[in-house]
C-alpha cells in the first residue's frame, strides 16, 4: 500500500472538525515579492525515462518565518515535446495526504503527454512529508501501522475501547517524535509550497489536474491564489466544509460504500463469474447479506491465513471490501477472499495491503495533515454514540467512518484556520466525478460544486470507483478533460454515460 495515491488509507485518515468559528477564509502567508522567501533556482537533472527531470525545491518550514529553517521538496518536470504549441505549465496534484507528485508523473506522465500534445510542461512535486521530500516519523510499532488498525474499525458489537487506546498511543508518539517538521504538514502549506514552485518555474499562472485529496489542495490553492490559476481540473472531489474537512470525508465513506456496493454485487452475481469460481450468489440482492454474515462469523471466529500471525477477522474482510470498491479491477480479489473464507479447507490469502504494515513516514504525513488542518472533537462518548448510530445506518462500514482516531488526541492544536472555499475568483474550474465513488462520494463533490458557484462546472460520470481522468476508461470524461485543458472549451454541468 505504498502507491502514489495511498487512496484507501487516506480516506480513513482524512479528518477535521470543530465549530463554525473555524470557518474563516485564510489569507496567503507572505511569499516571494512581498517579504516572503527568496525564489529559489531549480537545478534540473535527468531522473527517469522519456525525458523526466527532477530538482530540489527549498521551502520555509514556517512561512511566517521565511528566513528561518527550511525543508526540501522533490519536484519533477516533463518538458513539452512541441515547444511551438506550448501554452504553459500543467501541475499534477497527487492524492493522499501522502501521495507523491513525482510518482504520479512516473505513472501517468506518458498518458498526459499524449493527451496534451505539447500544450504544457507537465510538473509535479512531492508535498512535504512524502516521497523524496523532507519527511517525519512517529516511530510507531508495526502493529500500530497495520491498515486494519490505522482505520478505526470498532470491535465486535461496536466497542471502541481498543480504538481509543491505540489512537491515544499514536497521537502521543507523533507528538513526541514528529517535531516541528510534522507540525508543518498542512494543506495550507502545500498550497504555499505550490505557489513558491510556480515562482521558481518563472510562471505567472499554473494549470492543474488534482486527484482525490489533491482536489482539496487544489481548491485551497485556487482560493488563496486565484490570480495564478489558468485551467483547473479537480478529479474525484472532497467536501470542502471547513468545519469538518477530512473528518467529513471519512464520515461520508459510509454512504459512499453503500452507493458503490451494488456494482460489486452485480458483478459477483453475474453468471460470467462462474467459470473462475468467483460467483458469490445467484442474485445481486443476496451478496450484501452474504458479506455481512461472513464478517459477523469472522468476528466470532477469525481464520488463520497464509500470513503468519495475521488472521482474517471480520474487520479484515470489511477492510478488504473498502480496497475492492475503489476499482472494478479489484472485484476478483474480494470475491476470491470471500470464497476462501467460506471454505473450511482453504487458507485465505490476504491482499498485500492487509498482510503487512505501512511505512512509518507515510503514516506520519497522513495523520499530520488531517490532524493539523483543523481540530477534532475530544469527547470519547460522542464517538461511542456516533458509532452506535452509524453501525445501524451503514452496516458495511460498521461504524468505522465516525469513530475515534489519533486526531481526537492530537496534542498540537491547528496553527491556522482552514480555508473556506468560495465563489470568489475566475470561472476556470472543471470538476469531474464518478457518481458512485466510495472514497470521495458524489454528495461531497456536490458540496464543492456549490461552494465554487459560477467559478466551476461539473461533469458527473455514471460510473463506480475512485478517480476519473485516465483511470476508468470513460471516453466522454477523458475527452472532456483533455479538451478543456488543451482548448479552454468547458462544458456546462453535464453527465457522461457509463
Amino acid at each position: 500500500m505504498t502507491t502514489y495515491r495511498n487512496r484507501s488509507l487516506a480516506v480513513a485518515l482524512s479528518a477535521a472538525a470543530v465549530a463554525t468559528a473555524l470557518t474563516a477564509t485564510v489569507a496567503p502567508a507572505a511569499h516571494a515579492g512581498t517579504g516572503g522567501p527568496e525564489v529559489p533556482t531549480l537545478d534540473w537533472t535527468s531522473c527517469g525515462p522519456a525525458g523526466q527531470e527532477c530538482a530540489q525545491l527549498p521551502v520555509p518550514l514556517d512561512y511566517r518565518d521565511p528566513d528561518g529553517p527550511s525543508l526540501t521538496l522533490a519536484v519533477t518536470r516533463l518538458r513539452s515535446e512541441n515547444p511551438d504549441k506550448r501554452r504553459g505549465v500543467l501541475l499534477a496534484i497527487p492524492g493522499g495526504p501522502g501521495g507523491s507528485g513525482v510518482g504520479l508523473l512516473k505513472e501517468k506522465g506518458d498518458a498526459l503527454r499524449k493527451e496534451m500534445a505539447g500544450a504544457y510542461d507537465i510538473v509535479g512535486l512531492d508535498p512535504r512529508g512524502t516521497g523524496g521530500s523532507t519527511r517525519a516519523s512517529c516511530e510507531l510499532t508495526p502493529d500500530d501501522r497495520r491498515l486494519v488498525n490505522l482505520r478505526s474499525w470498532p470491535g465486535p458489537g461496536g466497542d471502541i475501547s481498543e480504538n481509543t487506546a491505540r489512537s491515544r498511543r499514536i497521537a502521543e508518539a507523533c507528538h513526541r517524535n514528529g517535531g516541528a517538521t510534522l507540525r508543518s504538514f498542512t494543506t495550507l502549506n502545500e498550497a504555499r509550497d505550490i505557489d513558491l514552485f510556480r515562482q521558481a518555474l518563472g510562471e505567472d499562472k499554473l494549470s492543474a489536474w488534482g486527484v482525490s485529496y489533491g482536489t482539496y489542495a487544489g481548491a485551497v490553492y485556487a482560493q488563496l491564489y486565484p490570480q495564478h490559476t489558468d485551467r483547473w481540473v479537480l478529479d474525484s472531489n472532497d467536501d470542502p466544509n471547513p468545519s469538518r474537512v477530512g473528518r467529513g470525508w471519512l464520515a461520508n465513506a459510509g454512504q459512499g460504500t453503500d452507493d458503490r456496493f451494488p456494482d460489486f454485487a452485480a458483478w459477483a452475481s453475474d453468471p460470467a463469474r462462474e467459470a473462475k469460481g468467483l460467483r458469490l450468489a445467484e442474485r445481486a440482492e443476496d451478496v450484501r447479506p452474504l458479506v455481512l454474515g461472513l464478517a459477523a462469523k469472522l468476528d466470532a471466529a477469525p481464520r488463520q491465513t497464509t500470513t503468519a500471525g495475521v488472521p482474517l477477522t471480520g474487520n479484515m474482510l470489511r477492510q478488504a471490501l473498502q480496497l475492492a470498491l475503489m476499482s472494478d479491477d479489484s472485484f476478483p480479489m474480494m470475491a476470491r477472499l470471500v470464497k476462501q473464507a467460506q471454505d473450511p479447507k482453504a487458507t485465505p490469502v490476504l491482499p498485500g495491503p492487509l498482510a503487512g504494515s505501512l511505512d512509518d513516514q507515510d503514516v506520519a504525513v497522513m495523520f499530520g495533515v488531517v490532524c493539523n488542518d483543523v481540530g477534532w472533537p475530544t469527547r470519547v462518548s460522542s464517538y461511542e454514540q456516533a458509532v452506535a448510530a452509524d453501525r445501524v445506518r451503514h452496516p458495511l462500514t460498521a461504524g468505522m467512518p465516525v469513530n475515534v482516531t489519533p486526531c481526537t488526541f492530537w496534542q498540537d492544536a491547528p496553527a491556522e484556520k482552514p480555508a473556506r472555499i468560495t465563489a470568489d475568483g475566475p470561472s476556470n474550474v472543471l470538476l469531474v466525478q464518478n457518481r458512485r465513488d466510495p472514497a470521495s462520494p458524489y454528495s461531497g463533490a456536490l458540496n464543492l460544486r456549490r461552494a465554487l458557484g459560477d467559478r466551476a462546472r461539473m461533469v458527473t460520470v455514471d460510473h463506480g470507483g475512485h478517480e476519473v481522468y485516465l483511470a476508468n476508461g470513460n471516453p466522454c470524461a477523458d475527452r472532456t478533460v483533455t479538451t478543456f485543458l488543451t482548448t479552454g472549451q468547458r462544458p456546462e454541468d453535464s453527465v457522461c454515460p457509463s
